[in-house]
């Protein structure tokens, strides 16, 4: 089955407010899941953290990814030992922990629903140049988010382009070439059901 890809502009995301800045919701599975209600598989979204200090959300029913893409963040769980996370580094932890944070910035997260979904996410920092994308073999849905600079994504005789806040979703396994005129990091969450 061929996969399909969807570029994803700032328009097509649903943006709302939190106790410390606003959260994107990028893709959520399924499509009419509501993140409120936690009836979802999994999530990506990017917030922003306009607080020195703040608590995560508790989400006991997920395992999680997250990095930043400005700024850094420092993250301790269950009061334990402090970790800081540089722009496009990645950290996973389970979404039931007690979680403190220092540091305003702008983050990326992938939540995966636990026993039902599972997934990885990376950071792609890339020169002017090009770069092979290989996703999962069991990948369903990949989410392809430029957070610095821009590239074109050729997959067959297609392209897209996509640049800074603008993502690229696909559904099913690919394997793509990406192309950049200038330094650039992509984040990439690839999911998969269990």
């Amino acid at each position: 089955m061929e996969p399909t890809i969807t570029i994803l502009r700032p328009d097509d995301y649903v943006t709302t407010q939190w106790s410390g800045g606003a959260t994107t919701q990028l893709t959520i599975a399924p499509d009419n899941a509501v993140y409120a209600d936690r009836d979802f598989l999994w999530r990506v979204s990017s917030a922003t953290v306009e607080l020195d200090e703040s608590d995560f959300t508790s989400l006991p029913d997920f395992h999680r990814y997250i990095s930043t893409v400005c700024g850094d963040m420092v993250l301790s769980h269950n009061g334990g030992e402090e970790l800081t996370l540089h722009p496009g580094d990645v950290h996973d932890f389970d979404g039931g922990d007690e979680t403190h944070s220092r540091g305003r910035c702008t983050d990326f997260n992938l939540m995966l629903r636990k026993g039902k979904a599972d997934g990885v996410m990376s950071a792609l920092r890339l020169n002017a140049g090009e770069f092979s994308f290989a996703a999962e073999r069991k990948a369903e849905a990949i989410l392809l988010f430029c957070a610095a600079g821009g590239c074109v994504a050729r997959c067959g005789m297609k392209e897209y382009h996509f640049t800074k806040g603008e993502s690229l979703l696909i559904r099913g396994s690919v394997q793509m070439m990406l192309y950049c005129k200038e330094p650039s990091m992509v984040m990439a969450a690839q999911m998969w059901t269990k």
